[in-house]
């Protein structure tokens, strides 16, 4: 990936952007109802999704073997009044959102022993909204991993399950130690709920120490006990917890808070996206390139392995312009970013648009002639692309300037090298690479 946070701002909010494809079985039957969750599912989130208004409709859903991530569920059907349909979905293994209009305090305990994953009642006047939002939290928490830590066998697969149900991949940890091991190892691990008192290591010292490694705007932490000193719940705060339960636990609270807390993850990840993103190709822009490169440098430098680093310059940007207007400009910058990034994904080599008509591509693992070589291709790419315009199709070409990184210097100074050699490169034709090689 040429960019660390892996895109996430192209798809908008991060739980539309995991939803996308998840496939929905909704049991109800309402037809009006049905049809308006269905609608929202699918046109402003992407889902599949399949109706069904009658028990025999779902058995027949059932027999033809087609997979589910997520079920709303009607408890009263015809052909099944008393929540059979339910049962049967949560004996599919298909995680289960009820959507009901008689509520008590009987029924719910009952779903809750179920395995319900959530519940909404139909006279709420946000009711569909709400059912949706929890769909596409159970499809969000498909890529979530989730550390509980706790000692005691029991209370630890108690929290494991509420969290399976959830939807949520879920590690478990019976000591402090163990639990920094499986973070380690699991770099995709968003939350750790870890109990109080452990045989090697109480909850509170765990805490201090993944806040060592992990900060706050990546990894999550709750802490839960079942101690009665009410004033555990700071020393865990102040450790560096971002939230805190005592046991016993409403179900419903938890599952909030645990939410709560995936959830600003990801609205921080999509800040950190939106400060390091060019706002027109989506690319990672020049602050996010001078953050992230001289760390590269440093560590190829380190290692004695080769890099590079190339300046791009869209050939004669200021007379396209004035021809055609900035419009039809932006939409040049962006195929031409697109291009780039489709050559370069996977690659591992850094690339931004530094602003205006001018990209550069971090090239690692490089030296000056492979550069060359890939700089080549990137020319060679731009100048095979066509922008459709209204009644033609516009061509570009691109001037490249390549400098080798030798030595330890300021990451202004990479970049000035290159441009130096862009400028060459423009002054020898343009629609050329220029190295460093060239100039002996």
């Amino acid at each position: 990936m040429y960019f660390s946070e892996q895109m996430y701002a192209r798809q908008g909010a991060l739980s539309a952007k995991r939803a996308e494809q998840g496939r929905i079985l909704i049991i109800e039957d309402s037809r009006s109802v049905s049809s308006l969750m269905r609608h929202r599912l699918e046109k402003d989130f992407f889902c599949q999704v399949t109706q069904c208004a009658s028990a025999d409709v779902f058995r027949d859903i059932i027999r033809r073997g087609d997979p589910f991530d997520v079920a709303v569920v009607d408890l009263n059907l015809p052909g099944a009044s008393d929540g059979e349909v339910l049962d049967a979905v949560i004996a599919e293994g298909i995680p289960a959102v009820v959507f009901t209009a008689d509520f008590n305090r009987d029924l719910r305990d009952r779903l809750l022993q179920k395995g319900v994953a959530d519940y909404h009642v139909k006279n709420n006047e946000n009711a569909i909204d709400m059912v949706v939002s929890s769909v596409l939290r159970l499809l969000g928490n498909r890529d979530v991993g989730v550390l509980v830590v706790d000692d005691v066998p029991s209370a630890r697969s108690m929290l494991a399950d509420l969290l399976r149900v959830q939807k949520f991949q879920v590690y478990e940890a019976a000591t402090g130690y163990q639990a920094l091991d499986i973070l380690a190892r699991q770099p995709h691990i968003e939350l750790v709920i870890t109990d109080y008192h452990m045989p090697d290591m109480d909850g509170y010292e765990l805490t201090r120490r993944i806040r060592r490694e992990h900060n706050s705007d990546r990894l999550r932490i709750i802490g839960i006990s079942s101690s009665a000193d009410r004033l555990l719940s700071a020393s865990f705060l102040k450790g560096g917890a971002n939230d805190f339960v005592y046991r016993p636990y409403v179900v419903e609270e938890l599952q909030c808070r645990i939410q709560h807390n995936i959830e600003t993850l990801a609205q921080l990840r999509q800040l950190r996206v939106a400060a390091f993103s060019d706002y027109l190709t989506g690319l990672p822009n020049r602050r996010y390139f001078f953050d992230e490169g001289p760390a590269q440098v440093a560590g190829r430098l380190e290692r004695r392995e080769a890099c590079c680093i190339a300046m791009l310059d869209i050939d004669h940007f200021k007379k396209l312009n004035d021809t055609y207007g900035h419009e039809i400009g932006d939409r040049v910058l962006q195929a031409v970013g697109a291009k780039l990034a489709r050559r370069l994904e996977g690659s591992g080599h850094l690339l931004a648009r530094l602003g205006g008509e001018e990209f550069s591509v971090l090239m690692l693992g490089l030296d000056v002639e492979a550069g060359a070589a890939l700089c080549e291709t990137l020319r060679a790419d731009i100048e095979s692309l066509r922008v459709a315009l209204d009644d033609q199709d516009l061509n570009v070409t691109i001037s490249i300037g390549l400098a080798e990184i030798a030595g330890r210097e300021s990451f202004s100074n990479y970049l000035a090298a290159a441009d130096q050699l862009l400028y060459l490169a423009k002054s020898y034709g343009r629609n050329r690479v220029y190295s460093e090689t060239m100039l002996s």
